[in-house]
């Protein structure tokens, strides 16, 4: 999927990898030492419909493509190539496919643990082969572990709700997430011959991915389909649910829209894509002239089906067996505050910007934020908490919290908090983590640090897939990574090096969350007073 080497082995003869699945026998590529099988298709479904298993087939299918990914709405989010790089490809609806990375197949004797990968991008857009990172080969060889990423249907076709136009439609507000629920199935019955354990899976996933694992623990048709979960950057105040009034509230506007009636719903099954998706366009600007609240698309909370996001509905005491991994990047997207602090080397500024920026950002309780940054990162630069995240990091902090007070199976709190060498210093981005724990840091050119990106990659994989083999994410060169407690939150912090904080943010967090002016406006609007009543504090 990315260069690795100029010359490479690969293995792809008539009968050589094969192996055969519930459905048939699949035909893969052996590259070096590794078994990849991509695009394979692990459901059927019909539009708007939940997924079922799919149709066994004779003779044997190639594995060797990846299969097409979910249509999107609009253009996709113009990420920064270099940072980010990004790789797009061929849409349709029918996008229920999946790609596996093994050291071995058809070897009964020996499981390997399972590592499913869900992609980001919300429940709108991504895929499982949109950013580099993902490639799973680095990470299988590295850990000797299984590595498995999905496709599934994404915004209209996943979580437009119409319920109320039949009950064949029931769970249409769900259908994105059933179709993860149905490849977990699909590894439950087939993921043996790949090498792997069907009792031994661990979920895990970044963004909005992240949101995706913290769901799946509310649906209990996931139950007893995945064993433990490693949430990245994926926890967010309130989540992104969907109230389901909110989502039938869409549905009848756009079904309106659309000319249909509930006698002719059944045509929705039918009219091209793009016309529903401007449809949708057009039902969220209606909304939005007659001041009522616009619609996105993410699970509907029906309680049925899905129960909501944990810390707000209250955690199924069906999934508190589960152990988990929650955490975020130290930076997430505060490096995008305006184009002076973008074109700046923030580690070159002088005294006097710093100065600036600072009371830009926090006016009045500038210095009180500089105090709090100090104690909480003692070793690192000041004006970085010009970029320290509250998003992700809040919602980190409330969802260990309040899980570990739910007496729930042990869960370790992290932060990526590696500074990358980009523009001669930046803070870690959103994203940022994905090729250390993917093991893949080394072919990400704005984020490689020579040397220490191959130790850091090494110690964050090596954590992985030590709790994807034992629950726990302990293992030999790093120091001892404590859970959470209702109390207290020891963060692992991912580093030049790794250092265990306790509660190290209980006092910075809310001051910069409560205090940090609007994303791209701040410097429009000023406090009241000076910094701290006297002269600025220098950075």
């Amino acid at each position: 999927m990315f260069p690795r080497k100029l010359t490479r082995q690969v293995i792809c003869d008539l009968d050589n990898p094969i192996v055969e699945t519930k459905a048939g026998k699949l035909r893969g590529v052996i590259v070096e030492d590794a078994y990849i099988f991509r695009g394979i298709r692990y459901a059927e479904a019909e539009r708007f419909h939940m997924p079922h298993a799919v149709t066994p087939w004779e003779g044997v299918k190639d594995a060797i493509m990846y299969g097409p990914v979910c249509k999107e709405m609009a253009t996709p989010i113009a990420h920064d190539a270099y940072n980010v790089p990004h790789f797009y490809f061929p849409q349709d609806e029918n996008c229920q496919y999946l790609n596996v990375w093994t050291q071995a197949i058809n070897d009964p004797d020996r499981k390997r643990p399972v590592m499913l990968w869900i992609h980001g991008g919300g429940f709108t857009s991504g895929s499982s082969v949109e950013l580099y990172a993902y490639d799973g080969e680095e990470l299988s060889k590295f850990g000797d572990v299984v590595v498995v990423s999905l496709n599934h249907r994404l915004n209209l076709l996943g979580f437009m709700d119409l319920s109320e136009y039949g009950e064949e439609y029931k769970y249409s507000g769900n259908v994105g997430m059933a179709d993860i629920v149905e490849a977990l199935r699909w590894i439950r019955e087939n993921i043996a011959v790949f090498g792997g354990d069907p009792d031994n899976v661990t979920i895990m996933g970044q963004s909005g991915g992240g949101i995706k694992v913290t769901d799946l623990l509310q649906m209990p048709a996931a139950d007893g389909l995945y064993h433990k979960g490693i949430v990245q950057s994926g926890t967010i105040a309130n989540g992104l649910d969907i109230a389901q009034e909110d989502a039938k509230r869409l549905s009848a506007q756009v079904v309106k829209e659309l000319g249909l009636t509930k006698e002719t719903i059944k045509e929705i099954e039918t009219i091209p894509y793009y016309k529903i998706a401007r449809a949708v366009k057009a039902a969220n600007e209606y909304f939005t002239e007659n001041g009522e609240k616009t619609v996105s698309f993410a699970p509907v909370v029906d309680k049925d089906y899905y129960m909501g996001y944990g810390p707000v509905n209250g955690f199924r005491k069906e999934t508190l067996s589960i152990p988990l991994i929650v955490g975020s990047v130290f930076g997430e997207s505060a490096n995008n505050f305006n184009n002076e602090l973008e074109r700046s080397h923030k580690n070159e500024w002088d005294a006097e910007k710093r100065a600036k920026f600072m009371y830009e950002m926090y006016g009045e309780y500038a210095d009180d934020v500089l105090r709090a940054f100090k104690k909480a990162y003692p070793k690192r630069n000041e004006v970085d908490a010009l970029f320290y995240d509250t998003g992700f990091r809040s919602g980190a902090k409330v969802y260990v919290t309040t899980r570990s007070a739910a007496g729930s199976a042990p869960v370790y709190d992290y932060s990526f908090d590696l500074e990358c060498p980009l523009n001669g210093g930046t803070a870690p981005w959103h994203n940022a983590e994905e090729a250390y724990m993917f093991h893949n840091a080394c072919y990400l050119e704005a984020s490689y640090i020579p040397g220490v990106s191959e130790e850091l990659q090494d110690a964050m994989t090596g954590a992985w897939v030590a709790f994807a083999k034992t629950g726990d994410p302990n293992h030999p060169g790093m120091p001892i990574w404590p859970p959470c407690t209702e109390k207290d939150i020891p963060c692992m912090q991912f580093d030049r090096v790794l250092n265990v904080a306790w509660n190290h943010d209980d006092e910075l967090l809310p001051l910069v969350r409560d205090h940090r002016a609007p994303r791209n406006a701040f410097g429009a609007r000023r406090r009241g007073r000076a910094l701290g009543g006297g002269p600025r504090q220098s950075l």
